[in-house]
């Protein structure tokens, strides 16, 4: 969801993230949930998995009509190829993916779990980490996607199988002419997004993705545009807000993130457990992920724009959603633990290494968290980038502006209206403020929106930074960094010169070091890093130096306490 960092979402230089397509993986076996407390149930597991939240990627019938280069079906292995999960059920669509709608009619979509479901693989045993970070490589599944549909088409004996699977059995002339027109529709806006946003020399890899950027991209190129004059149907683009998606993040994990103070890596959006910042968090992550959501100027709506004539965000799922992430606990270390050793560990932790930063810290008072009668909001501090010394390009990003078309001169509750050339970010705050003000005409909203309320959501902190996460369960949430460009834990507690430059990334895992194993038997997808030369690639694997000179004994003390975590 929009925590994610949708989730949850430009750009800068040099570095190189090599991704070559992995081989086929071997049949897992049923993978073990890990515990992650006794709230979070089979039920839970299995909303969380399939539950609409309003994407709308295409007609299902087109994607299972829709074959590789070899003439296989595009939805073959459960799209395991880009790291998806299968369901238990095989005939189910991959974990995170919903079919929403009449079965005739149906559309595909992506909800929060593609991208928050983790799967790691130790000693020929596969573990199931809701919430966690997923190792997909979405660039490759969105841009197969893109090539697929181009190949239909531009070819007459792929369009013709094509219209035979969607339509059945020899269609008529004008059913196919229909089906051609509506398909060529979807490819234009389609095929432009992914063409100027996508990354070429350095594309995200497996378990990252520039969401925000890709956010700000749907939105502002594909959205906000006027009609055109001419052409069977309203495409709305406008190119120029196109940008390439060149400052990728880990997806962020899920569990305690409703107590957290802070969402998104750069803070920009709060987690405060309030429904209406919960829904504008995650009316912003759907519209990324191929929401329905063309705006249209209406002097009767508030603002000057009516935000919910087209908007396919399905408000009481994500309600719902939301409430099922509340229940879903960290990951418990699933193996052997020397209690010790981690307690030595623990006093490492909080005397020569923490500096306060990852402490829970309730920000309603000092109570005992376990006893407390109302909800605790943990303090997330954003840490600046001075202090971090980390990859910058995400904050950069940030910083984006873009043409608000459709948007120009709307204001939400009477706030300084959008002028031509706005921030991307102020953008995307009118839109998803605006489409909860529209429909909190239809279905209330509890608590009611209100001005001190509104007046948090989607602005950057004063001081540029990251934010310190809760470390709960972050022993499953490799590879470290925002920007994933460190493999483990044991290689962040080394001094940035002394990490790796390169390593795979996939399932394996290493216990030892707490995170990726360095062979990766079932895929062969290298992740190339830069070094603090160059910490504006989005990639560089410099900074947070906290621990690297603690000597080897007080680090393997400090790994044990935070697998226990």
């Amino acid at each position: 969801m929009g925590r994610s960092t949708l989730p949850l979402i430009i750009m800068m230089f040099v570095t190189s993230v090599l991704a070559t397509a992995p081989t086929p993986c071997a049949a897992d076996p049923r993978p073990v949930p890990v515990d992650q407390g006794s709230d979070w149930t089979r039920d839970k597991r299995d909303k969380f998995y399939a539950l609409d939240q309003g994407s709308r990627i295409m007609p299902l019938s087109w994607i299972r009509a829709l074959t590789l280069p070899d003439g296989s079906p595009f939805m073959k292995d459960s799209l395991r190829r880009y790291g998806f999960l299968p369901n238990d059920d095989p005939d189910m669509l991959p974990v995170g993916f919903t079919a929403a709608g009449e079965p005739r009619n149906a559309f595909i979509g992506l909800t929060c779990a593609a991208c928050h479901t983790r799967q790691i693989e130790y000693s020929g045993t596969a573990y199931r980490i809701d919430g966690g970070p997923a190792m997909i490589d979405f660039q490759r599944f969105v841009s197969d996607l893109d090539i697929a549909v181009g190949r239909v088409l531009n070819d007459s004996r792929t369009f013709a199988h094509f219209a035979n699977a969607v339509l059945g059995v020899a269609p008529t002339s004008a059913d196919k002419g229909g089906l051609r027109q509506e398909l060529d529709e979807w490819y234009y806006r389609y095929h432009i997004l992914m063409s100027n946003a996508l990354p070429k020399k350095r594309p995200w890899g497996a378990g990252r993705l520039d969401a925000i950027a890709m956010i700000f991209n749907r939105l502002a190129g594909l959205d906000l545009g006027p009609a055109p004059d001419l052409g069977p149907a309203p495409r709305h683009v406008i190119k120029e807000n196109i940008k390439r998606a060149e400052a990728p993040a880990r997806y962020p994990f899920l569990w305690n993130a409703s107590l957290q103070h802070k969402t998104q890596w750069t803070g920009f959006v709060e987690g405060n457990e309030t429904e209406p910042i919960q829904l504008l968090r995650n009316i912003g992550q759907v519209i990324g992920v191929f929401a329905d959501f063309i705006p249209r100027k209406d002097a009767h709506s508030p603002g000057g724009i009516n935000y919910w004539i087209t908007n396919s965000a399905q408000v009481e799922n994500l309600k719902a959603l939301e409430k099922l992430t509340m229940s879903m606990g960290p990951p418990r270390w699933p193996w052997a633990l020397d209690n010790v050793l981690a307690d030595r560990g623990e006093d490492i932790f909080n005397h020569e290494c923490s500096k306060g930063c990852h402490e829970i810290h309730n920000l309603r008072g000092d109570e005992n968290l376990s006893d407390t009668p109302i909800t605790p909001i943990w303090d997330t501090p954003i840490i600046s980038i001075k202090e971090l010394g980390t990859d910058f390009a995400e904050l950069q990003l940030m910083q984006r502006s873009a043409f608000s078309g459709v948007l120009e001169g709307a204001t939400v509750l009477g706030w300084p209206k959008l002028t031509r050339n706005d921030m991307a970010l102020r953008i995307l705050r009118y839109a998803v403020i605006g489409s909860l003000l529209t429909q909190q005409q239809h279905v209330p909203i509890n608590p009611p929106f209100n001005n001190e309320v509104l007046r948090r959501a989607f602005v950057l902190p004063p001081d540029a930074g990251y934010e310190a996460r809760v470390l709960q369960g972050v022993w499953a949430a490799a590879p470290y960094l925002h920007n994933g460009s460190v493999p483990t834990l044991a290689e962040l507690l080394k001094p940035p010169d002394k990490r790796t430059a390169s390593f795979k990334v996939g399932p394996a895992y290493d216990p030892a070091a707490v995170g990726l194993a360095v062979e990766q038997p079932h895929v062969r997808v290298t992740l190339k890093t830069t070094d603090c030369s160059d910490r504006g690639s989005g990639n560089s694997r410099c900074g947070h130096e906290y621990g690297t000179t603690l000597p080897d004994a007080k680090k393997r003390a400090l790994l044990e306490y935070l697998k226990r975590l």
